[in-house]
């Protein structure tokens, strides 16, 4: 259940809402390696990255959780709350869930118009003609590992700096970009060549894919 406290932060005073809620903080792990970034959504830039074992400390949410804005090693930045997971009963929630045991200060995200943290291109925020079950060009969670079909064997580095030096046209999904989240079958995906492996630019980031599975089984960074 979401508290009933609002909080109004902008890009300017960032500050005073780490002190206003300092009270209110709550303790949250990632399910996997989870971008932390500038803004509550998946088209502001990545300040960070927080590994799958890290702790960080959740000031508040907005959306029903959807995003959270947390400090993680002295870095405060905005994760996606649907792989952020509070531990409820020894069990690992997600922020986003809507689990009434779920607690979280809600907080309102009113961003500095000069801050320029806004990743050109990306302002729409969803993939033109993408559409799966709900809102455009939605990320599906299948956050721990591929489903189904055979294993294949890690991208190598020639697989990697290919897809680095080789930049494609960007796509806009909602969502946050994880390994194991599938891809839209409207977005196009790019074959390597000489691999069992396809790629593309989501929201910021190249994303290595099995083109069978449309899973990313790989972020490049």
């Amino acid at each position: 259940m979401t508290r009933n406290s609002t909080l109004w932060l902008s890009v300017a005073a960032a500050t005073l809402l780490a002190g206003a809620a300092s009270a209110q903080v709550q303790e949250a792990r990632p399910m996997t390696d989870l971008n932390l970034r500038s803004g509550p959504g998946s088209n502001y830039t990545i300040v960070g990255v927080i590994p799958s074992d890290a702790l960080v400390m959740v000031e508040g949410c907005v959306d029903a959780a959807k995003w959270c804005r947390v400090n993680h090693e002295g870095t405060s930045g905005w994760a996606a709350g649907d792989y952020l997971a509070m531990s409820v009963e020894n069990t690992a929630v997600p922020m986003a869930s809507g689990d009434p045991r779920v607690t979280y200060e809600s907080v309102t995200y009113e961003e500095d118009r000069d801050g320029g943290s806004v990743l050109a291109g990306g302002a729409a925020g969803a993939a033109s003609g993408a559409a799966i079950a709900g809102p455009a060009g939605a990320l599906i969670g299948g956050v721990l590992g591929m489903a189904g079909g055979d294993a294949l064997d890690p991208p190598d580095t020639t697989t990697v700096t290919y897809v680095q030096q080789n930049p494609v046209e960007p796509v806009w999904l909602e969502g946050e970009v994880v390994t194991g989240a599938a891809i839209p079958e409207t977005v196009v995906l790019t074959p390597i060549p000489e691999s069992t492996y396809a790629y593309s630019y989501v929201n910021g980031v190249p994303v290595i894919v099995d083109p069978n599975q449309r899973q990313i089984v790989q972020i490049v960074r």
